[in-house]
């Protein structure tokens, strides 16, 4: 899964990135032309971790959240709605959410570009970026299919009609500060957008960048933001980036003790990666063997041959069934052997939809 950090310039972006990812990317000068920072987070789950001793694993393989930080003055070339740059387009394009850090801390070393720290404001400055760039493709679109139906035979003209109803359906939307992800779409229609790659309509999580002080009312914090934010594939979160940032490199057990003398609680990247995969409305499942015990992610409702595809082309090509399990009936059986001498493992058809915490044995033929 790849997510892209955006934000206004000297919102914390880069130092969020970091703390999400554990890297060490140069903070403060990240306005101008640069490269995209790109980094990786293994998402913890104690679930395979215990599994990985049941199938003597050599390898334990988590899944993970490949995050991108687009710079915020190479991402809106031309200022107000000049559209993202061709860099930062294809990263947004290959994104499948989005993570909006917005300026909550003040610090008068980092003058806030517009001179006040203001969030809602901030959120309603690239909210509307991202409506002009998603305008952008519509009119664009639009232009080409309104020569290409005019000059159409009568008998083709009616799918080139329907998608320009569609796109203006979309646009009007738009311009009411409604963005896509909102709006009244069916999961047909949706579909049949979905490669314009729409910024608007992909999920969207607002994260707070706030105050050290203001750690102890973040709950609140994020209670009024969500008040005023709430919204279909929308979430909100706050975290304080620059001590998040700072805890990365101590050790687990030092991260841990420090977090609880100060009551943080769970860190950032966890509490980050827990709600993106909620937004995406995604699900683990789990495979093992002697040489790796790895977890998956797919959307709820995965028919079991696609689930298989992530595992390889060949699986979801030539699948058979899958024999089932959750993992902690697995766990309790000590052994794939010892359950299936029980006739704990189920075998499963191309109906069967895969569920959260199922591991699959998956049988297939090409």
């Amino acid at each position: 899964m790849q997510m892209a950090i955006i934000g206004l310039a000297r919102s914390g972006k880069t130092t969020l990135f970091n703390a999400l990812t554990h890297g060490h990317a140069p903070v403060g000068a990240f306005d101008g032309e640069a490269e995209l920072h790109i980094g990786t987070y293994k998402v913890p789950d104690e679930r395979l971790d215990r599994l990985a001793p049941v199938f003597k694993a050599k390898k334990v393989t988590h899944a993970d959240i490949q995050y991108v930080d687009v710079p915020g003055g190479l991402a809106w070339r031309g200022g107000r709605g000049g559209g993202p740059s061709p860099q930062v387009q294809a990263a947004l394009d290959r994104s499948e959410s989005l993570v909006h850090v917005v300026r909550a801390f003040r610090n008068e070393a980092v003058p806030h570009p517009e001179g006040s720290v203001d969030p809602q404001r901030d959120i309603d400055t690239l909210d509307l970026e991202l409506a002009f760039s998603d305008l952008g493709v519509i009119e664009r679109r639009l232009e080409r299919l309104d020569t290409a139906v005019r000059s159409a035979r009568a008998g083709e003209r009616e799918a080139g009609e329907h998608e320009m109803a569609l796109l203006r359906r979309i646009k009007e939307g738009l311009e009411a500060g409604t963005p896509i992800r909102a709006q009244p779409l069916t999961k047909e229609e949706l579909r049949s957008v979905a490669n314009y790659n729409f910024l608007t309509a992909k999920p969207l999580l607002i994260l707070l960048n706030i105050d050290e002080a203001d750690v102890p009312q973040a709950a609140a914090i994020e209670e009024e933001a969500r008040a005023r934010r709430s919204g279909p594939s929308t979430a909100v979160a706050a975290a304080c980036g620059t001590l998040e940032m700072e805890l990365i490199d101590l050790s687990d057990e030092e991260e841990r003790e420090f977090r609880a003398d100060l009551g943080l609680g769970e860190a950032a990247a966890e509490r980050i990666s827990r709600l993106s995969f909620h937004l995406l409305d995604l699900i683990f499942f789990f495979t093992g063997n002697e040489d790796e015990c790895r977890a998956w992610t797919v959307p709820r409702d995965t028919p079991a041959p696609r689930a298989a595809g992530k595992v390889h082309s060949d699986m979801e090509r030539g699948f058979i069934r899958a024999e089932v399990i959750r993992w902690d009936e697995l766990i309790s059986y000590g052994s794939l052997a010892e359950a299936r001498r029980h006739g704990a493992l189920r075998g499963e058809g191309k109906g069967y939809h895969v569920q959260d915490g199922d591991v699959l044995h998956i049988l297939f033929n090409v």
